[in-house]
């Protein structure tokens, strides 16, 4: 049991080193030397877990959509909004996922490394809580969810990437809050745009109150 616990810790550090190193120089540039100075770990230790550079940019990219993980809300429109801030507050400390995020937009990525995926998990996972949304009465009815959930992946995805580029990410959730504001009132039910918070502070507000595990 102790060695598999010290195996997942090794995993574990191994990927945050990785996403570190990727945010900061994109694939072509990194190498697995950066990787194990930055992870203080083993060749062999790190070849043990992921056998090659490819394989470490698939398992980086794996782990982005759990960090979109938020607190269930009576309205499934505020979870989406939710989930939206806490990415975006979450981009600003954890390296994992600012180097899942840049392998996610690199075009330089091999094809053996499929920085697709994201942007198809992000999809599925948003349109389940969408169309959960619609059955509850919270969209109006000329919304399509697929449509919707695509255009707003789609527009996270540029703007932190104009976020990054203009004050590394500093204003990245007022972005998000102007965001909201063009879409919720094109989608939602008039009765429930008052009530819907998505205000820039919402991620902060949001972690503030999740127990630290």
């Amino acid at each position: 049991m102790a060695q598999q616990e010290r195996a997942i810790r090794t995993r574990r550090a191994i990927l945050e080193a990785a996403g570190a190193v990727f945010d900061e120089h994109g694939y072509t540039s990194t190498t697995i030397a950066m990787v194990l100075e930055r992870a203080e770990v083993t060749k062999g230790a790190l070849y043990f877990h992921f056998p090659s550079k490819e394989l470490l940019a698939q398992a980086v990219l794996d782990e982005q959509v759990p960090f979109g993980t938020v607190p269930e809300q009576p309205c499934t429109l505020q979870e989406i909004i939710d989930m939206t801030f806490v990415v975006a507050q979450r981009l600003l400390t954890d390296s994992l996922l600012r180097g899942s995020v840049r392998l996610t937009v690199d075009q330089a990525t091999p094809p053996g490394v499929d920085h697709t995926g994201p942007f198809r998990q992000w999809g599925e996972r948003l349109v389940v809580l969408m169309e959960r949304a619609r059955d509850k009465g919270e969209l109006l009815p000329t919304v399509q969810p697929r449509d919707t959930v695509e255009l707003l992946v789609g527009g996270f995805a540029g703007i932190q990437l104009m976020s990054r580029a203009l004050t590394n990410r500093a204003d990245l959730a007022h972005r998000i809050s102007v965001l909201w504001s063009h879409i919720l009132p094109s989608i939602a039910v008039p009765g429930l745009l008052l009530g819907l918070d998505s205000r820039a502070d919402r991620g902060v507000r949001i972690l503030s109150a999740v127990p630290v595990a």
